[in-house]
């Protein structure tokens, strides 16, 4: 067994880190991918049931002779060899065989025949919430969608001015039925979007068929002296007064040119709205449907009920009389998410009805006597529905895998976009914008920028769907009564005085309950004690459209240690209405204040004091980080880091208590080295966690996980035990901590540039390990089978020397561009021989065979190690192939890429820049103790972009590296400004005490706290205090004291007002900076000189982000070319050229640079010939000659020459230029005439033209 301890980093012990929330956390953050994994299993267990239920029986419409029942079902253990690491490594898809028990029952024998039959291989969801088809990572994004049920609008007539109500009934699945009023008092309805029928008719035609029927039915709403609906309608109503013409009416709109007939026409209404196969509301639009018009019918029944028409006629009368009101439906009690559970369940839906059909045609043909299940059922429908939505359904998604934070995101996304969704296109305002109820459902900050804004969203951190699809969001209850009986009354203070059966008071008004009071408040008979209003620890989960009419108190509302609100106003919500409430109004409170955003936008540190539009790009830029060689947490957090690192599924955390007894790798049963963490329980088992060793993910990025515990280690349950590529001790770490300075410098940093400096180039802070795929197969071909072999035509030993005997490339050889990876031979077609030739082969045997060279290459710009070699061979392994393919060998590319001019850096903040300079270190700006900064920003970047908590964080960062210690500050709850002040003294006081220490790499810091508080004391001051946090603002006046005294300025008698101003006034002299501003003065590296102001500096996190320079630049001298223009392609994937376009051709042409602008029209681009022996000329060094005829104009001349203007191309001396090829010296002149066209016409045709200009 190889030791791994020369894989892991050096095991530092993690720093604590302080956190400055005030709030304590009430909930913990849930499982944040339970949104799939719930789904699916939801989809395993019932919805699979659900569906067989569905479709059973099958039986023929005719005859039913036989009937076809699906009866039970069971998932069974994946095939072997398809194991999660196997179906990436094999590009096969991880999935499980799906079986059901069928039951034939032959009815006119009685007979019954049972089997189990194979219903094809489901996709697996695997325990991160994702599936592997094909070899690549997928992830299923929820949709979501108007929830099926009723909605009720209102529309602005333009002739009237009148509001008048509109509604739509919308089903899961069948016809849509939509109302509306006219402007003259009539309502009518049109069914799938056909013709309007007066609502009279449509109720007629289900019972409802006198008018005196009709006009009780709705006489208590339709009761406006001005507005009388039913009756305007029934006066419309031609020719209709009873039951069966309203049929026969409805049915001549729905079909016509049928010839109607009553018992038709009750059929297709029956069919329309009441039958359950062809009508379904589901559960979800019933339960919407019996909600919004307050009925209780059962939520089992699924189709539309007379009842629901009447209700929803009612409603419209009530909304035009301004007695009910309209819907909103941007509201996310309208909208619901269909998750992974339901989309794949509805299109295995499809997948059986085709089944269905299928077995019915079947059964028509096929005899009783030898059938059985299998003959009658073809599973292909199925198989084929699946797969198409897990390839090619845009709600199947190739996962995101740049960084874990990136795949958990994923995982939480939300798109209104998809089948039965919305368009970009149609999608307007109203739709994307941030609505009230998205309050701790839907992030309003992370959605992308471009078209789809607003149409994707992220779920907020602790919100979950429920079982309707709805997302709800927790809260605390707030309790302002108890039982008499309640445990929890001893300590409350009651609200009004409590009396007994007798009229005696046991407590008075305002008064505390004692456990002897509480005792005898038990003893009376049962009632509600009201208390002073408090908040339990009791969490409820609310839907949007739940919590409208409550009144919600914010997470950060003071209360006292008995949870009761401290304010006698309470800030609260209701609804979309924000007020000041008294406590005793306060329904409930927030659990947190992270509640309202989503994962990736808590990770923003001082999230508060940036503008909306930065915090959404820095909340998407950390999605595009690279994870980088050395991952460091960040120096200022929020403390979600831990939880988005835990959740990504990318770090091991020990499962039960124990002691680690095995570290290393072993080789399994194929040869392959896994690497493993072996931990012995308390109990006595052995539990295996595997370590992903340099595996590529879907973006090229590296996932390499990374031992944090030793043999012999006792470990607790719930210990992180091995790290990712991008966390850091268990926390998320997507970029690096840097000093930087916020200052211009020489202009490189103009328009947001960033100046690095060469110790991030060296020292790898930066650097990235990129990995590419190359794979190859041999395979049969019509003129015989491909060869991997190293034996390549006309191919030097050169190119060779990394290849083994079988032509394939040693792990460990470094390549470049058009390097060979694997020797591959094709064999050519031969042409028939003569003969004389079949003679002479005769004679002196096989001549060579004629093979051409398609071997695998390092495609151009490519570059990096072999890391590993897989070859799979029907022959050599007996591997199971693909039909046709012999052998298939993959090889794997490193690459380690350090950060360069030209490369993406981004803050957390949404202030993104690409680095323009890396300057050696003993150039840059320098602190006075001598330290270089790493990083220059740019600080015009700042005020305009009103992303202020960049500033923050370097200030707070600068106080954290200096004492030693990491923060923790969580959004809308963290270090305010005082606190920071404080934080930047007490940095300020160690260092004047000597009492910081340097560790001898010079990364880390620390304090010697007793060293720091003995100097303060020694300086007349309680150090015990300032370096406390119970005394806000101490730290901060007592450092500013004694900085004043060192400028000589005797600051012990000035109050703290004074003090303040005395500091701002020095401040401004421009003497120095005072310690708590976090100013520093710096010098130039070059010249030693300081600069003429103080700067900012301090520590902030930076990452690299995906758009890498090398993935992006790009050269090209010859290439491919476009077959019709002829001119070169465009982009590095084709290898195409820059486009010169018409702006550029104006540039030149503005220029008088007419040579150089015929070379780029000519011989640069598709002058054929031209190039071609400019080419020539250049290898030989000769002249290039007068460039020729561009291809694009004779394609011009043939497009006109095809409208039949027939076009000749002559000259300046009017000599016929024939012949393509021609040099042509001076510019062409083109002549046309109107051949076969009529005189009149023609002279028609150029006065008009004459007449337009």
């Amino acid at each position: 067994m190889v030791s791994i301890s020369s894989i892991s980093d050096k095991r530092t012990l993690p720093v604590p880190r302080k956190s400055y929330a005030r709030l304590p956390q009430i909930l913990d953050v849930p499982n944040l991918v339970r949104v799939q994994l719930d789904s699916f299993q939801r989809f395993q267990e019932d919805g699979l049931k659900q569906l067989l239920k569905e479709i059973s029986p099958i039986k023929t419409l005719t005859s039913s002779k036989m009937e076809l029942a699906f009866i039970a079902y069971e998932f069974r253990e994946p095939r072997p060899g398809h194991s999660e690491a196997e179906c990436r490594e094999r590009n096969l898809t991880y999935s499980v065989p799906l079986y059901a028990r069928v039951q034939l029952i032959i009815k006119e024998t009685g007979e019954i025949k049972e089997q189990d039959l194979f219903l094809g291989d489901i996709p697996l969801m695997t325990a991160k919430g994702t599936f592997i088809t094909s070899g690549a990572e997928r992830v299923v994004v929820s949709q979501l969608l108007r929830s099926p049920g009723v909605y009720f609008t209102v529309e602005e007539d333009a002739a009237s001015g009148r509001e008048l109500c509109f509604a739509k009934l919308i089903p899961t699945r069948g016809a849509w039925l939509e109302f509306e009023t006219s402007n003259r008092d009539v309502i009518s309805a049109k069914i799938d979007g056909k013709r309007k029928i007066p609502i009279t008719t449509l109720l007629r035609a289900i019972g409802y068929s006198s008018d005196e029927q009709l006009l009780s039915l709705f006489a208590n709403e339709d009761n406006s002296p001005e507005h009388q609906y039913i009756r305007s309608t029934i006066e419309r109503e031609p020719s209709v007064r009873d039951e069966q013409e309203a049929l026969l009416d409805i049915y001549k709109k729905l079909r016509p040119g049928e010839l109607p007939n009553i018992e038709n026409a009750r059929k297709l209404i029956q069919g329309l709205f009441f039958d359950s196969l062809r009508y379904d509301l589901g559960v979800v639009g019933r339960y919407k449907l019996n909600k919004r018009l307050g009925l209780n019918v059962d939520l089992k029944e699924r189709a539309l009920t007379k009842e629901d028409l009447v209700e929803i006629v009612r409603h419209i009368i009530m909304i035009n009389n301004g007695t009910d009101s309209s819907d909103d439906i941007d509201h996310l009690g309208n909208r619901r998410v269909r998750t992974v559970g339901e989309l794949v369940q509805t299109q295995f839906h499809v997948g059986l009805l085709r089944l269905a059909q299928a077995v019915r045609e079947r059964m028509s043909i096929i005899g009783t006597e030898a059938v059985t299940p299998s003959a009658l059922v073809n599973i292909r429908p199925v198989v084929a529905a699946v797969r198409e939505f897990f390839s090619s359904s845009q709600l199947s998604q190739f996962m995101d895998q740049t960084n874990p934070l990136a795949e958990l995101t994923h995982k939480r996304r939300l798109s209104a976009m998809g089948p039965g969704g919305l368009s970009r296109e149609r999608a307007g305002f109203d739709v994307r914008d941030v609505h009230f109820s998205h309050y701790g459902r839907i992030c309003p900050i992370e959605t992308p920028e471009g078209p789809n804004i607003g149409l994707i969203g992220s779920l907020a951190t602790y919100s979950r769907i429920n079982e309707y699809g709805f997302i709800e969001t927790p809260y605390r209850r707030v309790i302002t009564e108890l039982a008499n009986t309640s445990e929890q009354l001893v300590g409350r203070t009651v609200r009004e005085a409590v009396v007994d059966d007798r009229g005696n008071t046991i407590i008075e008004a305002n008064t505390k309950i004692t456990p002897q009071i509480a005792t005898k408040l038990a003893k009376l008979s049962a009632r509600m004690i009201k208390v002073v209003p408090f908040v339990s620890d009791e969490v409820v989960y609310l839907s949007a459209d739940e919590e409208e009419e409550l009144p919600i108190a914010q997470a950060n509302a003071r209360l006292d240690q008995n949870n009761q609100f401290i304010d006698e106003k309470v800030e609260a919500r209701r609804g979309n209405h924000y007020m000041l409430e008294s406590p005793e109004n306060i329904a409930l409170m927030d659990v947190s204040p992270k509640q309202i955003v989503s994962v990736a936008t808590a990770l923003i540190p001082f999230l508060e004091h940036n503008d909306a539009n930065r915090a959404l790009m820095g909340a998407n830029m950390q999605r595009q980080a690279v994870p980088l060689l050395r991952p460091e947490a960040p120096l200022v957090a929020t403390g979600m880091e831990k939880e988005a690192a835990r959740y990504s599924g990318q770090v091991l955390f020990a499962k039960n208590a124990g002691v680690v007894t095995e570290i290393g790798s072993v080789n399994d049963s194929h040869g392959e080295a896994r690497y493993r963490i072996v931990i012995t329980t308390d109990d006595g088992h052995k539990d295996e966690y595997e370590l992903m060793k340099f595996v590529r993910t879907n973006q090229g990025t590296c996932i390499s996980q990374r031992p944090l515990v030793d043999k012999g280690d006792r470990v607790e349950a719930g210990q992180v035990l091995a790290d990712s590529s991008a966390t850091d001790q268990g926390e998320l770490a997507l970029g690096q901590n840097v000093l930087c300075a916020f200052m211009s410098w020489e202009g490189y940093n103009f328009e947001d540039a960033i100046i690095i400096s060469s110790r991030l180039v060296e020292e790898d802070k930066f650097t990235s390990i990129h990995i590419a795929k190359h794979e190859t197969e041999a395979r049969d071909t019509k003129l015989g089978p491909e060869e991997i072999t190293r034996d390549i035509p006309n191919v030097g030993e050169e190119s060779l020397r990394e290849l083994d005997e079988n032509g394939i490339i040693r792990i460990g050889a470094e390549v470049g561009p058009d390097d060979t990876l694997v020797g591959k031979i094709t064999p050519r077609g031969e042409t028939e021989l003569s003969a004389e030739e079949k003679l002479l082969r005769a004679i002196f045997g096989e001549k060579a065979r004629d093979v051409k060279d398609t071997s695998l290459r390092v495609p151009h710009g490519e570059w990096g190690k072999v890391i590993n070699v897989k070859v799979y061979s029907r022959k050599d392994s007996g591997d199971d192939l693909p039909a046709g393919v012999n052998e298939w060998v993959q090889v794997w590319i490193a690459q380690k890429r350090k950060i360069s001019v030209g490369d993406k850096l981004a803050g957390r903040h949404g202030n993104k820049g690409v680095v323009a300079l890396i300057a050696p270190k003993e150039d840059m700006p320098f602190l006075p103790d001598g330290t270089p900064v790493d990083i220059i920003l740019d600080p015009i970047g700042v005020p305009s972009r009103m992303n202020i908590g960049q500033v923050l964080e370097t200030h707070l960062g600068w106080a954290a590296q200096t004492l030693g210690f990491k923060v923790l500050t969580p959004v809308f709850d963290g270090a305010d400004d005082v606190a920071i002040e404080d934080a930047l003294a007490r940095a300020w006081l160690a260092q004047k005490a000597a009492a910081v220490q340097r560790s001898p790499d010079g990364d880390a810091t620390s304090i010697e706290l007793e060293l720091a508080k003995a100097w303060v004391n020694s300086q007349g001051y309680d150090g015990e205090r300032v370096f406390s946090d119970n005394y806000p603002g101490e730290a901060r006046e007592v450092c500013l004291r004694l900085w004043l005294e060192e400028l000589g300025i005797a600051s012990r008698e000035f109050n703290l007002q004074e003090l303040m101003e005395v500091v701002e006034k020095v401040n401004l002299e421009g003497k120095a900076p005072p310690p708590t501003f976090g100013k520093v003065v710096l010098r130039d590296g070059r010249t030693g000189e300081p600069f003429d102001q103080p700067v900012t500096v301090g520590n902030i996190y930076m990452m690299k982000l995906i758009h890498l320079v090398e993935d992006k630049v790009h050269a090209r001298s010859t290439g491919p070319y476009s077959l019709i223009t002829q001119q070169p392609l465009g982009g590095k994937a084709q290898f195409g050229g820059q486009r010169f376009g018409e702006m550029e051709v104006w540039a030149l042409e503005a220029y008088g640079a007419a040579h150089n602008l015929q070379e780029m029209l000519t011989i640069k681009s598709d002058d054929v010939t031209g190039r071609a022996k400019a080419y020539e000329a250049i290898i030989k060094g000769e002249d290039i000659l007068q460039p020729g005829v561009p291809e694009s104009f004779k394609v011009l001349v043939k497009e006109l020459q095809s409208l039949g203007l027939a076009l000749e191309v002559i000259n300046e001396k009017e000599a016929k230029i024939t012949s393509a090829e021609e040099t042509i010296e001076e510019a062409p002149t083109v002549e046309s005439e109107p051949k076969g066209i009529e005189e009149s016409a023609w002279r028609e045709v150029t006065e008009e033209n004459a007449g337009d200009q």
